[in-house]
Protein backbone atom coordinates (compact mmCIF):
# COMPACT_ATOMS: atom_id res chain seq x y z
CA UNK A 1 0.00 0.00 0.00
CA UNK A 2 1.51 3.30 -1.10
CA UNK A 3 1.96 6.04 1.46
CA UNK A 4 2.19 8.83 -1.12
CA UNK A 5 -0.21 10.24 -3.70
CA UNK A 6 0.59 12.87 -6.33
CA UNK A 7 -2.26 14.96 -7.75
CA UNK A 8 -1.68 17.17 -10.77
CA UNK A 9 -4.08 20.13 -10.63
CA UNK A 10 -4.61 21.49 -14.14
CA UNK A 11 -5.88 25.07 -13.79
CA UNK A 12 -6.52 25.62 -17.50
CA UNK A 13 -8.57 27.77 -19.85
CA UNK A 14 -11.17 25.99 -22.03
CA UNK A 15 -12.98 27.45 -25.03
CA UNK A 16 -16.75 27.14 -25.05
CA UNK A 17 -17.83 24.42 -27.47
CA UNK A 18 -14.30 23.61 -28.69
CA UNK A 19 -14.56 19.97 -27.68
CA UNK A 20 -11.53 18.75 -29.61
CA UNK A 21 -9.40 21.71 -28.53
CA UNK A 22 -10.35 21.29 -24.87
CA UNK A 23 -9.67 17.55 -25.07
CA UNK A 24 -6.23 18.31 -26.53
CA UNK A 25 -5.44 20.58 -23.58
CA UNK A 26 -6.60 17.87 -21.19
CA UNK A 27 -4.46 15.30 -23.02
CA UNK A 28 -1.39 17.56 -22.76
CA UNK A 29 -2.02 18.12 -19.04
CA UNK A 30 -2.37 14.36 -18.51
CA UNK A 31 0.92 13.77 -20.35
CA UNK A 32 2.64 16.39 -18.17
CA UNK A 33 1.21 14.72 -15.08
CA UNK A 34 2.41 11.31 -16.24
CA UNK A 35 5.91 12.74 -16.84
CA UNK A 36 5.85 14.17 -13.31
CA UNK A 37 4.85 10.85 -11.78
CA UNK A 38 1.28 11.84 -10.95
CA UNK A 39 -1.26 9.30 -9.74
CA UNK A 40 -4.12 11.49 -10.95
CA UNK A 41 -4.57 14.52 -13.19
CA UNK A 42 -7.62 16.66 -12.48
CA UNK A 43 -9.30 19.34 -14.61
CA UNK A 44 -12.07 21.70 -13.50
CA UNK A 45 -15.84 21.52 -13.71
CA UNK A 46 -17.31 21.33 -17.25
CA UNK A 47 -13.83 21.67 -18.75
CA UNK A 48 -14.48 19.55 -21.82
CA UNK A 49 -17.55 21.56 -22.88
CA UNK A 50 -16.73 24.96 -21.43
CA UNK A 51 -18.63 26.76 -18.70
CA UNK A 52 -21.25 28.28 -18.47
CA UNK A 53 -22.78 26.74 -21.62
CA UNK A 54 -26.32 28.02 -20.94
CA UNK A 55 -28.88 26.57 -23.39
CA UNK A 56 -26.15 25.07 -25.56
CA UNK A 57 -26.12 22.25 -23.01
CA UNK A 58 -29.80 21.53 -23.73
CA UNK A 59 -28.88 20.55 -27.28
CA UNK A 60 -28.67 16.71 -27.36
CA UNK A 61 -26.30 16.69 -30.34
CA UNK A 62 -23.78 18.82 -28.41
CA UNK A 63 -23.86 16.61 -25.33
CA UNK A 64 -23.60 13.46 -27.47
CA UNK A 65 -20.61 14.91 -29.32
CA UNK A 66 -18.92 15.68 -26.00
CA UNK A 67 -19.40 12.06 -24.95
CA UNK A 68 -17.71 10.81 -28.11
CA UNK A 69 -14.77 13.13 -27.53
CA UNK A 70 -14.59 11.92 -23.93
CA UNK A 71 -14.41 8.30 -25.04
CA UNK A 72 -11.49 9.10 -27.34
CA UNK A 73 -9.77 10.98 -24.52
CA UNK A 74 -10.23 8.07 -22.10
CA UNK A 75 -8.72 5.67 -24.64
CA UNK A 76 -5.76 7.99 -25.28
CA UNK A 77 -5.06 8.37 -21.55
CA UNK A 78 -5.14 4.67 -20.68
CA UNK A 79 -1.48 4.11 -19.86
CA UNK A 80 -0.72 6.35 -16.92
CA UNK A 81 -2.40 8.37 -14.18
CA UNK A 82 -6.12 8.59 -13.63
CA UNK A 83 -7.86 11.51 -15.35
CA UNK A 84 -10.72 13.56 -13.89
CA UNK A 85 -12.60 15.96 -16.16
CA UNK A 86 -15.94 17.77 -16.18
CA UNK A 87 -18.60 17.71 -18.89
CA UNK A 88 -22.33 17.22 -19.32
CA UNK A 89 -23.87 13.73 -19.37
CA UNK A 90 -27.38 13.07 -20.69
CA UNK A 91 -28.53 9.52 -19.97
CA UNK A 92 -31.29 8.16 -22.14
CA UNK A 93 -34.71 8.93 -20.71
CA UNK A 94 -33.61 11.90 -18.58
CA UNK A 95 -35.37 15.23 -19.15
CA UNK A 96 -32.15 17.21 -18.67
CA UNK A 97 -28.43 16.45 -18.71
CA UNK A 98 -26.29 16.24 -15.58
CA UNK A 99 -23.37 18.46 -14.72
CA UNK A 100 -20.89 15.60 -14.36
CA UNK A 101 -17.30 14.89 -13.47
CA UNK A 102 -15.84 11.71 -14.92
CA UNK A 103 -12.87 9.78 -13.57
CA UNK A 104 -11.08 7.45 -16.01
CA UNK A 105 -8.24 5.03 -15.30
CA UNK A 106 -6.60 2.30 -17.34
CA UNK A 107 -8.77 3.05 -20.34
CA UNK A 108 -12.16 2.89 -18.64
CA UNK A 109 -14.45 5.16 -16.67
CA UNK A 110 -14.23 4.22 -12.99
CA UNK A 111 -16.51 6.90 -11.56
CA UNK A 112 -19.05 9.44 -12.77
CA UNK A 113 -20.25 12.03 -10.29
CA UNK A 114 -23.34 14.13 -10.97
CA UNK A 115 -23.66 17.55 -9.34
CA UNK A 116 -26.32 17.49 -6.64
CA UNK A 117 -26.76 21.12 -5.54
CA UNK A 118 -27.54 23.31 -8.56
CA UNK A 119 -26.88 27.03 -8.01
CA UNK A 120 -29.74 29.26 -9.08
CA UNK A 121 -28.74 32.76 -8.07
CA UNK A 122 -26.73 35.69 -9.46
CA UNK A 123 -25.26 34.55 -12.80
CA UNK A 124 -26.22 30.91 -12.19
CA UNK A 125 -29.37 29.34 -13.59
CA UNK A 126 -28.41 25.67 -13.38
CA UNK A 127 -31.87 24.39 -12.51
CA UNK A 128 -32.91 25.48 -15.98
CA UNK A 129 -30.09 23.54 -17.64
CA UNK A 130 -29.32 20.50 -15.50
CA UNK A 131 -30.93 17.70 -13.53
CA UNK A 132 -29.85 17.23 -9.91
CA UNK A 133 -27.82 14.07 -9.34
CA UNK A 134 -27.79 11.83 -6.30
CA UNK A 135 -25.02 12.28 -3.75
CA UNK A 136 -22.13 10.01 -4.73
CA UNK A 137 -19.65 8.20 -2.53
CA UNK A 138 -15.85 8.24 -2.90
CA UNK A 139 -13.90 6.37 -5.59
CA UNK A 140 -10.52 4.67 -5.29
CA UNK A 141 -7.34 5.60 -7.13
CA UNK A 142 -4.79 3.11 -5.93
CA UNK A 143 -4.91 3.08 -2.15
CA UNK A 144 -6.54 6.52 -1.85
CA UNK A 145 -10.29 7.10 -1.67
CA UNK A 146 -11.22 10.47 -3.14
CA UNK A 147 -14.48 12.32 -2.68
CA UNK A 148 -15.46 14.84 -5.35
CA UNK A 149 -18.15 17.38 -4.52
CA UNK A 150 -18.61 19.41 -7.71
CA UNK A 151 -18.38 23.16 -7.04
CA UNK A 152 -21.67 24.06 -5.32
CA UNK A 153 -21.77 20.66 -3.62
CA UNK A 154 -18.83 21.81 -1.47
CA UNK A 155 -20.74 24.91 -0.39
CA UNK A 156 -23.10 22.70 1.63
CA UNK A 157 -22.08 20.35 4.40
CA UNK A 158 -24.34 17.41 3.46
CA UNK A 159 -22.36 16.20 0.42
CA UNK A 160 -18.95 16.47 2.08
CA UNK A 161 -20.29 14.91 5.27
CA UNK A 162 -21.58 11.93 3.27
CA UNK A 163 -18.23 11.57 1.54
CA UNK A 164 -16.36 11.65 4.83
CA UNK A 165 -18.72 9.12 6.42
CA UNK A 166 -18.33 6.74 3.47
CA UNK A 167 -14.55 6.67 3.65
CA UNK A 168 -13.11 9.52 1.62
CA UNK A 169 -9.45 10.30 2.38
CA UNK A 170 -9.12 13.49 0.30
CA UNK A 171 -11.70 15.97 -1.02
CA UNK A 172 -11.08 17.11 -4.60
CA UNK A 173 -13.42 19.96 -5.60
CA UNK A 174 -13.58 20.84 -9.34
CA UNK A 175 -15.03 24.32 -9.85
CA UNK A 176 -16.32 26.79 -12.37
CA UNK A 177 -16.30 29.71 -9.93
CA UNK A 178 -16.38 33.14 -11.61
CA UNK A 179 -14.59 36.16 -10.22
CA UNK A 180 -16.14 39.00 -8.36
CA UNK A 181 -14.44 41.46 -6.05
CA UNK A 182 -13.66 39.68 -2.76
CA UNK A 183 -14.64 36.23 -4.05
CA UNK A 184 -11.46 34.53 -2.86
CA UNK A 185 -12.17 35.35 0.79
CA UNK A 186 -15.61 33.81 0.38
CA UNK A 187 -14.09 30.63 -1.07
CA UNK A 188 -11.58 30.39 1.76
CA UNK A 189 -14.28 30.70 4.38
CA UNK A 190 -16.48 27.99 2.92
CA UNK A 191 -13.69 25.51 2.14
CA UNK A 192 -12.07 25.95 5.56
CA UNK A 193 -15.45 25.08 7.06
CA UNK A 194 -15.52 21.85 5.02
CA UNK A 195 -12.06 20.70 6.14
CA UNK A 196 -12.82 21.55 9.76
CA UNK A 197 -16.09 19.60 9.63
CA UNK A 198 -14.70 16.55 7.84
CA UNK A 199 -11.11 16.47 9.09
CA UNK A 200 -10.00 15.84 5.50
CA UNK A 201 -7.53 17.68 3.24
CA UNK A 202 -9.15 19.51 0.33
CA UNK A 203 -7.93 20.48 -3.14
CA UNK A 204 -9.96 23.32 -4.66
CA UNK A 205 -9.47 23.40 -8.45
CA UNK A 206 -10.94 26.30 -10.40
CA UNK A 207 -11.29 27.22 -14.07
CA UNK A 208 -9.30 30.04 -15.62
CA UNK A 209 -10.37 32.33 -18.47
CA UNK A 210 -13.07 34.62 -19.80
CA UNK A 211 -16.46 33.53 -21.08
CA UNK A 212 -18.74 36.34 -22.30
CA UNK A 213 -19.21 38.64 -19.29
CA UNK A 214 -17.74 36.24 -16.74
CA UNK A 215 -14.08 35.66 -15.97
CA UNK A 216 -12.81 32.64 -14.05
CA UNK A 217 -9.78 33.62 -12.03
CA UNK A 218 -8.28 30.24 -11.13
CA UNK A 219 -6.64 30.93 -7.76
CA UNK A 220 -6.88 27.22 -6.92
CA UNK A 221 -5.59 26.10 -3.53
CA UNK A 222 -5.06 23.15 -1.19
CA UNK A 223 -5.98 22.99 2.50
CA UNK A 224 -5.00 20.55 5.21
CA UNK A 225 -7.33 19.76 8.12
CA UNK A 226 -7.71 22.72 10.42
CA UNK A 227 -7.67 25.05 7.41
CA UNK A 228 -3.91 25.25 6.88
CA UNK A 229 -3.09 26.50 3.36
CA UNK A 230 -0.39 24.38 1.70
CA UNK A 231 -0.61 25.46 -1.97
CA UNK A 232 -1.95 28.44 -3.84
CA UNK A 233 -1.95 28.61 -7.64
CA UNK A 234 -1.74 31.99 -9.43
CA UNK A 235 -4.83 34.07 -10.18
CA UNK A 236 -5.78 34.84 -13.79
CA UNK A 237 -3.10 32.51 -15.22
CA UNK A 238 -3.02 28.96 -16.46
CA UNK A 239 -0.98 26.65 -14.28
CA UNK A 240 -0.15 23.00 -13.61
CA UNK A 241 0.65 22.15 -9.99
CA UNK A 242 1.86 18.76 -8.77
CA UNK A 243 0.58 18.34 -5.21
CA UNK A 244 1.96 15.57 -3.02
CA UNK A 245 -0.06 13.92 -0.25
CA UNK A 246 1.41 11.66 2.42
CA UNK A 247 -0.28 9.10 4.64
CA UNK A 248 0.20 9.94 8.31
CA UNK A 249 -1.12 8.41 11.52
CA UNK A 250 -3.81 11.10 11.48
CA UNK A 251 -4.73 10.46 7.82
CA UNK A 252 -3.66 11.87 4.46
CA UNK A 253 -2.01 15.28 4.48
CA UNK A 254 -0.79 17.59 1.71
CA UNK A 255 2.92 18.34 1.71
CA UNK A 256 3.74 22.06 1.81
CA UNK A 257 4.15 23.60 -1.64
CA UNK A 258 4.28 26.93 -3.46
CA UNK A 259 1.88 29.74 -2.64
CA UNK A 260 1.58 32.34 -5.38
CA UNK A 261 0.81 35.93 -4.26
CA UNK A 262 -2.82 36.85 -4.88
CA UNK A 263 -3.88 40.25 -6.31
CA UNK A 264 -6.42 42.35 -4.48
CA UNK A 265 -8.43 45.53 -4.99
CA UNK A 266 -7.88 47.55 -8.19
CA UNK A 267 -5.09 45.21 -9.29
CA UNK A 268 -7.40 42.20 -9.23
CA UNK A 269 -10.11 44.07 -11.14
CA UNK A 270 -7.60 45.21 -13.75
CA UNK A 271 -6.26 41.70 -14.28
CA UNK A 272 -9.83 40.42 -14.61
CA UNK A 273 -10.59 43.00 -17.32
CA UNK A 274 -7.43 42.20 -19.27
CA UNK A 275 -8.06 38.45 -19.20
CA UNK A 276 -11.77 38.85 -20.00
CA UNK A 277 -11.08 41.09 -23.01
CA UNK A 278 -8.26 38.89 -24.31
CA UNK A 279 -10.42 35.77 -24.17
CA UNK A 280 -13.57 37.42 -25.51
CA UNK A 281 -11.59 38.63 -28.52
CA UNK A 282 -9.49 35.57 -29.24
CA UNK A 283 -12.21 33.01 -28.53
CA UNK A 284 -14.55 34.93 -30.85
CA UNK A 285 -11.90 34.91 -33.59
CA UNK A 286 -10.67 38.53 -33.37
CA UNK A 287 -7.05 39.54 -33.06
CA UNK A 288 -7.33 43.33 -33.40
CA UNK A 289 -9.36 46.01 -31.64
CA UNK A 290 -10.10 49.69 -32.09
CA UNK A 291 -11.65 52.33 -29.88
CA UNK A 292 -12.40 56.01 -29.83
CA UNK A 293 -9.73 57.78 -27.77
CA UNK A 294 -11.15 61.04 -26.47
CA UNK A 295 -8.41 62.24 -24.16
CA UNK A 296 -10.61 61.27 -21.21
CA UNK A 297 -10.00 58.72 -18.50
CA UNK A 298 -12.49 56.05 -19.60
CA UNK A 299 -11.10 55.58 -23.09
CA UNK A 300 -7.54 55.82 -21.74
CA UNK A 301 -7.99 52.88 -19.38
CA UNK A 302 -9.78 50.82 -22.05
CA UNK A 303 -6.85 51.48 -24.39
CA UNK A 304 -4.45 50.29 -21.68
CA UNK A 305 -6.52 47.15 -21.07
CA UNK A 306 -6.61 46.43 -24.80
CA UNK A 307 -2.86 46.86 -25.21
CA UNK A 308 -2.14 44.67 -22.17
CA UNK A 309 -4.51 42.04 -23.54
CA UNK A 310 -3.63 42.08 -27.25
CA UNK A 311 -0.38 43.98 -27.72
CA UNK A 312 0.09 47.54 -28.99
CA UNK A 313 0.42 46.37 -32.60
CA UNK A 314 -3.14 45.03 -32.46
CA UNK A 315 -4.85 48.14 -31.07
CA UNK A 316 -5.96 51.15 -33.15
CA UNK A 317 -7.06 54.31 -31.33
CA UNK A 318 -9.11 56.91 -33.19
CA UNK A 319 -9.56 60.54 -32.21
CA UNK A 320 -12.79 62.02 -33.63
CA UNK A 321 -12.62 65.74 -32.82
CA UNK A 322 -15.32 68.36 -33.25
CA UNK A 323 -15.23 72.10 -32.68
CA UNK A 324 -15.88 71.38 -28.98
CA UNK A 325 -12.79 69.18 -28.60
CA UNK A 326 -10.13 71.01 -26.63
CA UNK A 327 -6.43 71.13 -27.45
CA UNK A 328 -5.87 69.55 -24.05
CA UNK A 329 -7.96 66.54 -25.06
CA UNK A 330 -6.05 66.18 -28.31
CA UNK A 331 -2.74 66.37 -26.44
CA UNK A 332 -3.92 63.85 -23.82
CA UNK A 333 -5.10 61.38 -26.45
CA UNK A 334 -1.73 61.60 -28.16
CA UNK A 335 -0.02 61.17 -24.81
CA UNK A 336 -1.93 57.97 -24.06
CA UNK A 337 -1.32 56.46 -27.51
CA UNK A 338 2.39 57.34 -27.42
CA UNK A 339 2.90 55.83 -23.97
CA UNK A 340 1.08 52.67 -24.95
CA UNK A 341 2.83 52.48 -28.29
CA UNK A 342 -0.35 51.99 -30.30
CA UNK A 343 -1.60 53.58 -33.50
CA UNK A 344 -3.63 56.81 -33.31
CA UNK A 345 -5.70 58.00 -36.25
CA UNK A 346 -7.62 61.29 -36.41
CA UNK A 347 -11.00 61.40 -38.14
CA UNK A 348 -12.71 64.82 -37.72
CA UNK A 349 -16.50 64.66 -37.53
CA UNK A 350 -17.03 68.28 -38.65
CA UNK A 351 -17.77 67.61 -42.34
CA UNK A 352 -20.17 64.75 -41.56
CA UNK A 353 -21.90 66.80 -38.89
CA UNK A 354 -22.36 69.70 -41.31
CA UNK A 355 -23.94 67.36 -43.85
CA UNK A 356 -26.34 65.91 -41.28
CA UNK A 357 -27.23 69.37 -39.99
CA UNK A 358 -28.02 70.51 -43.52
CA UNK A 359 -30.11 67.43 -44.22
CA UNK A 360 -32.16 67.87 -41.05
CA UNK A 361 -32.44 71.67 -41.23
CA UNK A 362 -35.88 71.73 -42.94
CA UNK A 363 -37.24 69.33 -40.35
CA UNK A 364 -35.66 71.07 -37.34
CA UNK A 365 -36.67 74.57 -38.49
CA UNK A 366 -38.13 76.58 -35.63
CA UNK A 367 -36.64 74.41 -32.88
CA UNK A 368 -33.82 75.18 -30.47
CA UNK A 369 -30.62 73.11 -30.33
CA UNK A 370 -30.75 70.58 -27.49
CA UNK A 371 -29.62 67.06 -26.61
CA UNK A 372 -30.53 65.93 -30.13
CA UNK A 373 -27.63 67.81 -31.67
CA UNK A 374 -25.25 66.49 -29.01
CA UNK A 375 -26.35 62.92 -29.71
CA UNK A 376 -25.82 63.40 -33.45
CA UNK A 377 -22.15 64.00 -32.71
CA UNK A 378 -21.93 60.83 -30.64
CA UNK A 379 -23.78 58.77 -33.27
CA UNK A 380 -21.54 60.08 -36.05
CA UNK A 381 -18.54 58.92 -34.05
CA UNK A 382 -20.18 55.53 -33.60
CA UNK A 383 -20.91 55.29 -37.33
CA UNK A 384 -17.33 56.14 -38.31
CA UNK A 385 -15.83 53.75 -35.78
CA UNK A 386 -18.12 50.94 -36.92
CA UNK A 387 -17.12 51.64 -40.53
CA UNK A 388 -13.45 51.21 -39.59
CA UNK A 389 -14.33 48.07 -37.66
CA UNK A 390 -16.15 46.57 -40.64
CA UNK A 391 -13.50 47.54 -43.16
CA UNK A 392 -10.50 46.21 -41.24
CA UNK A 393 -12.01 43.42 -39.12
CA UNK A 394 -11.14 45.11 -35.84
CA UNK A 395 -13.55 44.71 -32.93
CA UNK A 396 -14.83 48.05 -31.68
CA UNK A 397 -14.54 48.46 -27.91
CA UNK A 398 -16.92 50.74 -26.08
CA UNK A 399 -15.79 52.64 -23.00
CA UNK A 400 -18.74 53.61 -20.77
CA UNK A 401 -18.16 53.04 -17.06
CA UNK A 402 -20.82 51.59 -14.72
CA UNK A 403 -21.87 55.02 -13.43
CA UNK A 404 -22.71 56.16 -16.97
CA UNK A 405 -24.27 52.83 -17.94
CA UNK A 406 -26.44 52.94 -14.81
CA UNK A 407 -27.97 56.36 -15.43
CA UNK A 408 -27.96 56.29 -19.23
CA UNK A 409 -25.28 58.97 -19.59
CA UNK A 410 -24.36 57.43 -22.92
CA UNK A 411 -25.82 57.57 -26.41
CA UNK A 412 -27.39 54.43 -27.77
CA UNK A 413 -26.09 53.75 -31.33
CA UNK A 414 -23.40 56.31 -30.54
CA UNK A 415 -20.71 55.91 -27.89
CA UNK A 416 -22.47 52.70 -26.79
CA UNK A 417 -21.69 51.09 -30.16
CA UNK A 418 -19.21 48.24 -29.95
CA UNK A 419 -18.66 44.56 -29.36
CA UNK A 420 -17.31 44.59 -25.80
CA UNK A 421 -16.94 46.98 -22.86
CA UNK A 422 -14.18 46.05 -20.40
CA UNK A 423 -15.18 48.74 -17.84
CA UNK A 424 -18.94 48.16 -17.91
CA UNK A 425 -18.99 47.01 -14.25
CA UNK A 426 -16.57 49.62 -12.91
CA UNK A 427 -18.00 52.71 -11.23
CA UNK A 428 -16.27 55.96 -12.13
CA UNK A 429 -14.66 56.44 -8.71
CA UNK A 430 -13.31 52.86 -8.84
CA UNK A 431 -12.13 53.49 -12.40
CA UNK A 432 -9.88 56.32 -11.17
CA UNK A 433 -8.32 53.88 -8.66
CA UNK A 434 -7.73 51.32 -11.40
CA UNK A 435 -6.04 53.97 -13.58
CA UNK A 436 -3.69 54.93 -10.77
CA UNK A 437 -2.94 51.26 -10.11
CA UNK A 438 -2.04 50.60 -13.75
CA UNK A 439 0.17 53.67 -13.92
CA UNK A 440 2.15 52.28 -11.00
CA UNK A 441 2.04 48.51 -11.62
CA UNK A 442 2.53 45.83 -14.25
CA UNK A 443 2.18 42.04 -14.45
CA UNK A 444 4.57 39.87 -16.42
CA UNK A 445 1.75 38.54 -18.62
CA UNK A 446 0.59 42.00 -19.71
CA UNK A 447 1.61 42.85 -23.27
CA UNK A 448 1.80 46.60 -22.66
CA UNK A 449 4.72 48.63 -21.30
CA UNK A 450 5.84 48.31 -17.68
CA UNK A 451 5.58 52.05 -17.15
CA UNK A 452 3.10 54.90 -16.67
CA UNK A 453 0.54 54.40 -19.45
CA UNK A 454 -1.43 57.64 -19.21
CA UNK A 455 -0.52 61.22 -18.31
CA UNK A 456 -1.62 61.99 -14.71
CA UNK A 457 -3.65 64.92 -16.07
CA UNK A 458 -5.97 62.46 -17.81
CA UNK A 459 -6.94 61.09 -14.40
CA UNK A 460 -7.06 64.40 -12.57
CA UNK A 461 -9.01 66.69 -14.93
CA UNK A 462 -12.80 67.12 -14.59
CA UNK A 463 -14.66 64.58 -16.78
CA UNK A 464 -16.46 65.96 -19.83
CA UNK A 465 -18.20 64.57 -22.91
CA UNK A 466 -17.23 67.70 -24.92
CA UNK A 467 -20.50 67.77 -26.89
CA UNK A 468 -21.10 71.46 -26.23
CA UNK A 469 -19.04 74.43 -25.11
CA UNK A 470 -17.56 74.26 -21.59
CA UNK A 471 -19.46 71.04 -20.81
CA UNK A 472 -18.71 69.06 -17.65
CA UNK A 473 -20.29 65.78 -16.49
CA UNK A 474 -21.40 67.49 -13.27
CA UNK A 475 -23.65 69.78 -15.35
CA UNK A 476 -25.95 66.78 -15.78
CA UNK A 477 -25.02 64.46 -12.91
CA UNK A 478 -24.20 64.73 -9.21
CA UNK A 479 -20.46 64.65 -8.43
CA UNK A 480 -19.22 61.12 -9.02
CA UNK A 481 -18.47 60.33 -5.34
CA UNK A 482 -22.08 61.23 -4.51
CA UNK A 483 -23.53 59.52 -7.58
CA UNK A 484 -21.54 56.33 -7.08
CA UNK A 485 -22.49 56.02 -3.43
CA UNK A 486 -26.16 56.34 -4.36
CA UNK A 487 -25.76 53.87 -7.23
CA UNK A 488 -23.99 51.31 -5.06
CA UNK A 489 -26.76 51.56 -2.49
CA UNK A 490 -29.57 51.30 -5.08
CA UNK A 491 -28.00 48.65 -7.31
CA UNK A 492 -25.44 46.64 -5.34
CA UNK A 493 -27.13 46.77 -1.93
CA UNK A 494 -30.80 47.08 -3.03
CA UNK A 495 -31.40 49.76 -0.42
CA UNK A 496 -34.62 51.74 -0.33
CA UNK A 497 -34.76 55.47 -0.98
CA UNK A 498 -35.51 55.95 2.73
CA UNK A 499 -32.34 54.10 3.74
CA UNK A 500 -30.22 56.18 1.38
CA UNK A 501 -31.73 59.42 2.66
CA UNK A 502 -30.99 58.31 6.24
CA UNK A 503 -27.39 57.77 5.13
CA UNK A 504 -27.18 61.51 4.40
CA UNK A 505 -28.23 61.94 0.75
CA UNK A 506 -30.75 64.49 -0.50
CA UNK A 507 -34.02 62.75 -1.36
CA UNK A 508 -34.54 64.65 -4.61
CA UNK A 509 -31.11 63.67 -5.83
CA UNK A 510 -31.72 60.03 -4.89
CA UNK A 511 -35.10 60.04 -6.66
CA UNK A 512 -33.58 61.55 -9.79
CA UNK A 513 -30.86 58.87 -9.85
CA UNK A 514 -33.46 56.16 -9.28
CA UNK A 515 -35.51 57.54 -12.18
CA UNK A 516 -32.52 57.56 -14.50
CA UNK A 517 -31.65 53.95 -13.62
CA UNK A 518 -35.11 52.67 -14.50
CA UNK A 519 -35.46 54.82 -17.62
CA UNK A 520 -32.13 53.52 -18.93
CA UNK A 521 -33.03 49.84 -18.77
CA UNK A 522 -33.73 49.71 -22.51
CA UNK A 523 -30.24 51.04 -23.25
CA UNK A 524 -28.58 48.40 -21.09
CA UNK A 525 -30.68 45.71 -22.78
CA UNK A 526 -28.98 46.66 -26.06
CA UNK A 527 -25.52 47.37 -24.70
CA UNK A 528 -22.33 45.41 -25.33
CA UNK A 529 -21.32 42.74 -22.82
CA UNK A 530 -18.57 43.62 -20.39
CA UNK A 531 -16.40 42.13 -17.67
CA UNK A 532 -18.24 41.14 -14.50
CA UNK A 533 -16.42 42.53 -11.47
CA UNK A 534 -19.18 42.62 -8.85
CA UNK A 535 -22.14 40.57 -7.68
CA UNK A 536 -24.55 43.07 -9.25
CA UNK A 537 -23.25 43.47 -12.78
CA UNK A 538 -25.69 44.50 -15.50
CA UNK A 539 -26.85 41.40 -17.38
CA UNK A 540 -27.27 38.04 -15.63
CA UNK A 541 -26.76 39.42 -12.12
CA UNK A 542 -29.45 42.10 -12.41
CA UNK A 543 -32.48 41.41 -14.59
CA UNK A 544 -35.13 44.11 -14.58
CA UNK A 545 -38.12 44.69 -16.88
CA UNK A 546 -37.64 47.35 -19.52
CA UNK A 547 -41.19 48.68 -19.10
CA UNK A 548 -41.64 49.44 -15.40
CA UNK A 549 -43.61 52.23 -13.74
CA UNK A 550 -42.79 51.41 -10.12
CA UNK A 551 -40.80 53.95 -8.15
CA UNK A 552 -39.86 53.73 -4.48
CA UNK A 553 -42.19 56.09 -2.53
CA UNK A 554 -40.19 55.87 0.72
CA UNK A 555 -37.97 58.49 2.27
CA UNK A 556 -40.49 61.33 2.44
CA UNK A 557 -40.16 63.62 5.43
Amino acid sequence: MSDTFRLTMAQLNPVMGDLDGNAAKARDAWAAGRAAGADMVALPEMFLTGYQPQDLIRKPAFVAHARLVLEELVADCADGPALGIGLAHWPEGEEKPFNSWVVAHNGRIVAEIHKHHLPNYRVFDEKRFFASGDVSGPYAIGSVRIGTPICEDAWYDDVTETLAETGADILLVPNGSPYFRGKQDVRYGVMVARVVETGLPLAYLNLIGGQDDQVFDGASFVLNPGGRLTHHLPSFRECLAHVDFERTKAGWRAVEGEKAPQPEGPGADYRAMVLALRDYMTKAGFSKALLGLSGGVDSAIVAAIAVDALGAENVRCVMLPSEYTSEQSLDDARGVAERLGCRLDTVPIGPARAAVTETLAPHFDGTMPDLTEENIQSRLRGLLLMALSNKFGEMLLTTGNKSEVAVGYATIYGDMAGGYNPVKDLYKTALFDVCRWRNAHHADWFKGPASEVMPPRVIEKPPTAELRADQKDEDSLPPYPVLDDILERLIDEDQSVAEIVLAGHDREVVKQVEKLIYLSEYKRFQSAPGTRLSEHAFWLDRRYPIVNRWRDPSGKT
